[in-house]
């Protein structure tokens, strides 16, 4: 598996990292625990040594499932663990902000705990907090650091604005925006500011929603409790345009010989400011789809083509910035 060094830090990790939002099961229509640690396994074994988490997926749900599945594993070393704090969520489910210290500090110890480890080597605060400053969630995850309950520390689903204020507090290690073939906003601002200031990036939505899986025909429907309901692009008028996108861009990467995902995948990790890119797995044969990112190229022309599909097919694109129900 192609690994690359993380930003500024002393990790190396894969191109592409297993990402554990659909482990959750939360908005993605539940999940089975035991095929969801037979797949974290498999992607252990393919050399997928990034595995990116949150407490708010399936709410404890999500790290401890990884838990389990790092004990069936048997070692920690060379395993890099991605989680998140700053979201805290009632009985009935209902998430809101929080990066206060004192959350931040909760969250980490409860993470420790699902996840059965004494380190977790990247933190990242979910979503900003307008009601905390940026500096007191900054100082807070430096404290963890020198305590060494984490190794590092980022942000997520901030702009950069958001970014440049955190960085007067301290180092920002890396950030995690949404992109995607179809989802490119973060192109004309952020990820050039993350390269101008060494800040390592994890693309997450790397599939795009399984849009970018070729497994759609644009008239699915999606059972309640699955975000795509919520996701303007699966709406009968804007559903099939990225069908037939994901179509042409799947006779594309045919001739590489690689399914439509595996070359989604790669065109981002080809992207500049982009580090590596998340993508979600259900399943065994899904991981180890993913895993073929590693090893090859995209050439330069058919990154062209790319823009050409699109401008082709998609005549009214949205971004991500709905992303199911916000907190």
């Amino acid at each position: 598996m192609e690994k690359v060094r993380f930003g500024q830090t002393d990790l190396e990790v894969s191109v592409v990292v297993l990402g554990t939002w659909v482990t959750g099961g939360w908005l993605w229509g539940g999940a089975d625990d035991r095929e969801s640690v037979k797949t974290i396994l498999r992607a252990l074994e393919l050399g997928i040594n990034f595995i990116d988490t949150a407490p708010v997926y399936g709410f404890g749900k999500s790290e401890s499932v990884i838990g389990m599945a790092l004990k069936e594993w048997g070692k920690r070393d060379g395993i890099v663990l991605a989680t998140k704090c700053g979201l805290e969520w009632d009985e009935r489910e209902n998430v809101q902000r929080n990066s206060s210290p004192e959350r931040i500090e909760y969250e980490v110890d409860q993470s420790l705990k699902r996840l059965g480890v004494d380190c977790i080597d990247l933190l990242q605060i979910h979503w900003p907090d307008s009601r905390t400053p940026f500096e007191s969630s900054i100082r807070a995850m430096q404290k963890l650091q020198e305590a060494g309950k984490i190794r590092y520390y980022g942000l997520s689903n901030f702009g950069k604005d958001q970014v440049a204020a955190c960085l007067k507090a301290g180092p920002v290690y890396s950030l995690q925006p949404p992109y995607n073939i179809f989802e490119r906003e973060v192109e004309k601002e952020l990820l050039p500011f993350c390269v101008e200031n060494g800040i390592a990036t994890l693309g997450y939505g790397g599939l795009c929603r399984g849009l970018l899986t070729g497994k759609f025909k644009g008239d699915e429907e999606f059972p309640k409790g699955d975000l795509r309901r919520f996701d303007p692009k699966f709406k009968p008028d804007r559903f099939k345009q990225y069908v037939k996108a994901a179509e042409a861009l799947k006779k594309l990467a045919a001739s590489y010989g690689k399914t439509v995902a595996q070359f989604a995948l790669r065109w981002a990790v080809q992207q500049p400011g982009m580090t590596t890119a998340i993508a979600g797995a259900r399943t065994v044969q899904q991981v180890e789809d993913n895993a073929g990112v590693s090893g090859w190229q995209i050439r330069p022309e058919d990154l062209a083509k790319v823009d050409e599909i699109l401008a082709k097919h998609i005549k009214t694109p949205v971004g991500p910035e709905f992303m199911a129900p916000r907190p």
